[in-house]
C-alpha cells in the first residue's frame, strides 16, 4: 500500500489536507473533494485487510448498500473505490470527536446527556434496520459527537463486511470484543438482536465511564459476555434511576428472547424513563431462562463398552475368518473408486463445455464508463441519459426526502455520479418526494426536553419561553396543577395541525416557575429580608400590621404564601408584622369600639380587624 502525503490525489478528485485519525483497520484522513468543492472524509484500509481480496469485495459491496442510509445521526457515504492499491471509502466530514475521547475527558456522562445520546443512536439504528442493514460493530469510536450534541454512526461499510470475522482482527478485535453479544461469541450468526446487546453495553459505559466486561484478552471477555451476569449500574451510582437500569437489562439480556424485538421499542423505553411515573418502577425480570441451551438439554445415556481386561489371543481358524470377510469388502471399495472417478470425468467435461460456451464473452474488454449526473432531471430524462452511457437502469427507484429537488426530479444514482464503472452496469435511481414536512401535534403537559429532542429530528427551531401562571387554575392538557415544574409545556405555537417545513419555528410555553417560598415566621425573618427576597423574585410584597403582645414588635407573624410552595413571577405575597398594643383610651363609646384595633398597610391606609379572630388574617 501506497503512503498517502499532504497534496496527494486519491482518484484524481479527492485532494489529501492532512491525516486526523489511524486506527488498526483504517487511516482516515480530510480532503477536498475538487469536483463537488466540499471537504470530505477518507478512510483507507491498511494491514490485512487492504491485502483480502476476499475482505474487499464484500466490504465495497456493503458500503454501497449503506450509502443508501439517509438520517441525520448516520455518516453519509460518498463514495467507494481503489486508487494504486489504496482501498477507501469517501464520507461527510464531521467536525467532531468520537464518544470514545468525549468518555476519557469527561470519565462518564450526565444520566440526560446519556439518555439524549441513546435516543439519537437508537433513532439512527432503527432507520439502518429498516432498511434490512446490521452494523455489527457499535462501539464508542465508531460514533462521533458534534458540539451541539449530535451524534453521527460511522463505518456501517467495515462493520459490516468484517462481520464475525472481525475476531480475527487482532488490532481491532479487544475494541469490538467489550460490546459483542454472547450469540456471536459463540460463533452465530448477527441479527438486529446484537446491535441492541451493544447499545446497551454502550449505554451502560456511558453512565459509569467504564465497561462491564474486563480481561487480558479477547476470548476471556467474550466468555464472560457470554456466562456473567452484568454488574449493576445503580450500585455504581444510586442516583441513576431503575427505569434506566431496566432498558440496560433488557437490552444485555444474554438470551435473545430477553431483549427487546427491535431498536424502536427500546426507543420508546428510552423517551419516556425519566418521567417521573415510570423512574421508579420494579427491576426488570427475564421471562426466559439466561442461559436457555442448559435449560433445555437433553440428557444422553452414556454408553459404555465392556473392554477386556486381557486381550485373548485369537486361534488360527478365526484370523482366516475373518481375512476372509476382508477380502469381500474389497469389491465395495472398488465399486465406490469407479463411482468417484466417473463423477470426476462428468465434471471434468461440463467443465469444458461451460468454457467454450463463456470463456470467448469473459475476455471479451468491457469499457470503463463514467457514470454522468443527471440529479435535477426527471426519471424518464435520467433513463434515456444513463441508457445512452451504456448503463442498465433498475426498474424501480427509491425514494428519499429531497429539499434541493422538487418531487419527481432525480436526486443522485447508486453508484453516484462521477464514478468510473464498467459498461452495462445497473444504476439504481433516487426520485425526490419533496421536502420533509412535520405535521405540529398537541404538546401540553408533555416535557419540554423530550419534545426539544424530537422537533431537532425534523430540524425544527424550537424557542422555549417563560409564562407566568399566576391567577391561573387550570390550563387544558394540565391534570394536576400542583405538580407542575418549569419543565412541563403549557402552551405552544403554532397550533396543533399546523404543517412545517425544515428550519421553521415552534415556541413552547413553560411555567415561570423560580423556587419555594421560605418559612418565614418559624425562621424569623425580618421584614428587610423578606422585601430583598421579593424584590429577587419578582414578587408584589403586601404589608399589614397587628397589635399583639404574644409577639415582638417588628417581627413577622403570618405569611400568605405557604412555606414550601413554588414560587411564580409576578405573585403577590401579603406578610402581617407584630406592632406594639396600644393602650385603651376613655371614650364614650368604649364599649362599642372594644376589641377594636388599626392596621397599617404599606401605602398609609388602615383596615380594621377583630383581635378576637387576628389568627384567621
Amino acid at each position: 500500500m501506497i503512503v498517502i502525503t499532504k497534496g496527494q490525489k486519491i482518484n484524481d478528485r479527492y485532494e489529501i489536507i492532512k491525516s486526523i485519525g489511524e486506527g488498526g483497520m483504517a487511516n482516515v484522513y480530510l480532503a477536498q473533494d475538487t469536483i463537488l468543492d466540499r471537504k470530505v472524509a477518507i478512510k483507507v484500509l491498511r494491514g490485512d485487510l487492504a491485502n483480502d481480496e476476499k475482505f474487499i469485495r464484500r466490504f465495497q459491496r456493503e458500503a454501497l448498500s449503506a450509502s443508501s442510509l439517509s438520517h441525520p445521526n448516520i455518516v453519509e457515504m460518498y463514495d467507494v473505490g481503489e486508487d494504486n492499491g489504496n482501498h477507501f471509502i469517501v464520507m461527510e466530514y464531521i467536525e467532531g470527536k468520537t464518544l470514545k475521547q468525549l468518555l476519557k475527558k469527561r470519565g462518564n456522562l450526565t444520566v440526560s446527556e446519556a439518555v439524549d445520546i441513546m435516543l439519537q443512536l437508537t433513532d439512527g439504528i432503527a432507520h439502518a434496520h429498516d432498511s434490512y442493514i446490521i452494523h455489527r460493530d457499535l462501539k464508542p469510536q465508531n460514533i462521533m459527537i458534534q458540539e451541539d450534541g449530535q451524534i453521527k454512526i460511522t463505518d456501517f461499510g467495515i462493520a459490516m463486511a468484517l462481520n464475525s470475522t472481525q475476531l480475527t482482527q487482532t488490532n481491532s478485535v479487544m475494541g469490538s470484543v467489550h460490546y459483542l453479544p454472547p450469540e456471536q461469541a459463540s460463533g452465530k450468526g448477527a441479527t438486529i438482536k446484537c446491535d441492541i446487546y451493544s447499545m446497551g453495553i454502550l449505554f451502560y459505559e456511558l453512565l459509569t465511564g467504564v465497561l462491564p466486561f474486563k480481561g487480558d484478552n479477547a476470548v476471556e471477555i467474550a466468555l464472560k459476555h457470554m456466562k456473567e451476569p452484568l454488574p449493576s449500574v445503580r450500585k455504581q451510582n444510586a442516583n441513576i434511576p431503575q427505569s434506566v437500569e431496566n432498558i440496560i437489562l433488557r437490552a444485555t439480556a444474554k438470551n435473545p428472547k430477553n431483549r427487546y424485538d427491535d431498536v424502536k421499542e427500546m426507543y420508546q423505553d428510552l423517551r419516556v424513563c425519566l418521567d417521573p411515573d415510570v423512574m421508579n418502577q420494579e427491576r426488570y425480570v427475564y421471562k426466559y431462562p439466561e442461559h436457555e441451551s442448559e435449560e433445555n438439554k437433553e440428557t444422553i445415556p452414556t454408553i459404555k463398552s465392556k473392554k477386556p481386561e486381557k486381550e485373548e489371543a485369537k486361534p488360527k481358524e478365526e484370523i482366516e475368518v475373518d481375512e476372509e470377510e476382508d477380502d469381500d469388502e474389497k469389491p465395495e471399495k472398488s465399486k465406490l473408486r469407479i463411482v468417484i472417478w466417473s463423477l470426476f470425468g462428468l465434471l471434468t467435461l461440463l467443465i469444458i463445455v461451460l468454457s467454450c460456451l463463456f470463456l470467448p464473452s469473459f475476455f471479451k474488454k468491457v469499457k470503463d464508463v463514467e457514470i454522468p449526473d443527471v440529479s435535477g432531471l426527471s426519471v424518464i430524462d435520467a433513463e434515456t441519459v444513463l441508457h445512452d452511457s451504456g448503463f442498465e437502469v433498475a426498474s424501480e427507484t427509491e425514494k428519499m426526502v429531497s429539499a434541493k429537488y422538487e418531487a419527481g426530479l432525480v436526486v443522485k444514482t447508486d453508484p453516484i455520479a462521477g464514478r468510473t464503472v464498467k459498461e452495462g452496469t445497473e444504476i439504481t435511481i433516487y426520485e425526490s418526494i419533496g421536502e420533509e414536512t412535520y405535521t405540529v401535534e398537541n404538546f401540553t403537559g408533555e416535557s419540554v426536553d423530550a419534545i426539544q429532542e424530537r422537533l431537532r429530528k425534523y430540524e425544527i427551531t424550537v424557542d422555549i419561553v417563560k409564562k407566568s401562571i399566576e391567577g391561573v387554575e387550570s390550563i387544558d392538557g394540565i391534570e394536576d396543577m400542583e405538580a407542575l415544574d418549569d419543565k412541563t409545556i403549557i402552551g405552544q405555537e403554532p397550533e396543533e395541525g399546523t404543517v412545517l417545513k425544515k428550519g421553521e419555528k415552534v415556541t413552547l410555553y413553560v411555567p415561570d416557575i423560580f423556587d419555594k417560598y421560605p418559612d418565614f415566621v418559624n425562621e424569623q425573618w425580618t421584614v428587610s429580608d423578606v422585601e430583598t427576597f421579593c424584590s429577587t423574585y419578582g414578587i408584589s410584597l403586601q404589608k399589614k400590621y397587628q397589635e399583639t403582645s404574644n409577639y415582638a414588635p417588628g417581627s413577622i407573624i403570618r405569611q400568605s404564601r405557604e412555606a414550601n410552595t413554588k414560587i411564580v413571577s409576578g405573585a403577590t405575597l401579603v406578610i402581617t408584622i407584630a406592632k406594639e398594643m396600644e393602650k385603651p383610651s376613655n371614650t364614650t363609646d368604649g364599649d362599642n369600639n372594644s376589641g377594636q384595633s388599626s392596621d397599617s398597610t404599606t401605602d398609609g391606609s388602615s383596615s380594621s380587624s377583630s383581635s378576637s379572630s387576628s389568627d384567621g388574617v
